[in-house]
């Protein structure tokens, strides 16, 4: 079964740290959830040779066990737009009978009354771009909520029934202390929140916050002390009972999220929208980032994206760079399943170099990143990578 996303390219306003594909006007709104059902319609339905449509998926009903709406901010389009491309998204793909559905919203978007709208039209799992409880950093990020409304929202979505919901926290920011890094964990571990996913604050190039730190108008990241949270983090998470499944993210026993998982599993997905990304194992394609080409392509029956055919090599390499972010690691036996028995073996060997440094273990013939190791994730992937 495949995977699909959806990105929605709208937000209210732009968090100064934000690289992602987006725009704050909603003047193109109703064109582009056209255009988005346009694509469905042709990477799903039947090819019509005698108009130009373009697409390197395939035309095959299929399965899904998983749809993520992502953007963006999701929670900022309308129920009935929502209910468009759940719509169109029926009409071409079968929908397993357990899946998962995960809409993202911002706590400003989250009402009694929306919540009540978006469970009934079939949405089952919400990840809430929380970011931080605490007024000050979220001034300093440019968030569109309050610590009022971090705090609101969880209690308006356990009160409408989800009881399978993510939270976002941002660690790393020049304004955080330990103290108060700590706070904020403690109110999502008191709270039992189902899954959390934490990333340290990144200075992303011609960002808003890039160019602030080089006008000296904000102060910068700390490394060492993104790294010292991090490594807190992981014990808290640890000492209250969620399983550090993902770098980034924690959960409760059986409250992983499916969607994100098979990314880490190399599964296949669909991507719709702008800038939104595909994969089905050995080919990878991306839809142009800019709203209004997108939509213009789409109305000629267009679907404007790049492709790449994945080497066996990179396939391998990409294998290596998933399946160490997990808490199962990178498995050598099915390295040799797939890529034949002299690869897994110096796999192995070169891993040796970080076993010995205490950066990973090797357990039942997975290589797995120790706590200590998982700060080098990045950089220990490279280093196992064939070229």
């Amino acid at each position: 079964m495949a995977g699909i996303y959806i990105h929605i390219p709208f937000c209210k306003q732009a968090c100064n740290y934000c690289n992602f594909h987006f725009s704050t006007s909603l003047k193109l709104k109703d064109e582009m959830i056209a255009a988005l059902v346009k694509e469905i319609e042709i990477t799903a339905g039947p090819i019509d040779e005698t108009i130009n449509i373009v697409s390197s998926i395939g035309p095959e009903k299929e399965k899904i066990e998983t749809l993520y709406f992502g953007g963006g901010t999701p929670s900022i389009i309308n129920l009935e737009d929502l209910e468009l491309l759940l719509n169109a998204l029926q009409d071409k793909f079968i929908f397993s009978d357990d899946i998962e559905i995960t809409l993202e919203a911002n706590p400003d978007d989250i009402t009694v009354a929306k919540l009540d709208l978006w469970k009934r039209a079939g949405i089952n799992r919400l990840s809430v771009g929380i970011q931080s409880f605490i007024e000050e950093e979220l001034v300093w990020m440019n968030r569109a909520h309050t610590a009022t409304e971090s705090l609101q929202c969880i209690e308006d979505i356990r009160s409408a029934g989800f009881t399978n919901f993510s939270v976002d926290l941002i660690y790393g920011s020049p304004l955080l202390s330990n103290e108060d890094w700590k706070r904020n964990v403690e109110k999502i571990i008191e709270k039992g929140i189902p899954h959390i996913s934490c990333y340290a604050l990144t200075v992303e190039p011609k960002t808003a916050l890039d160019k602030m730190i080089i006008l000296h108008k904000k102060a910068p990241v700390n490394a060492e002390k993104q790294a010292e949270q991090f490594m807190l983090l992981m014990q808290w998470m640890e000492d209250a009972g969620y399983d550090h499944y993902e770098i980034s993210n924690f959960a409760k026993p059986d409250m992983r999220s499916k969607h994100n998982s098979s990314y880490w599993q190399g599964k296949k997905y669909y991507g719709f929208g702008p800038s939104a990304h595909a994969f089905d194992g050995k080919t990878r394609q991306w839809n142009i980032s800019n709203n209004a080409l997108y939509i213009q392509a789409l109305k000629k029956n267009i679907i404007p994206f790049e492709k790449e055919i994945l080497t066996v090599t990179q396939q391998l390499n990409e294998y290596i760079m998933t399946s160490l972010r997990t808490m199962e690691g990178l498995d050598l036996v099915t390295v040799e399943e797939r890529f034949g028995k002299k690869t897994s073996q110096h796999l192995q060997s070169a891993s040796e170099k970080w076993k010995v440094g205490g950066k990973i273990f090797i357990h039942h013939k997975k290589i797995i990143l120790t706590r200590e190791g998982k700060l080098f994730a990045d950089g220990i992937a490279a280093d196992l990578f064939f070229l």
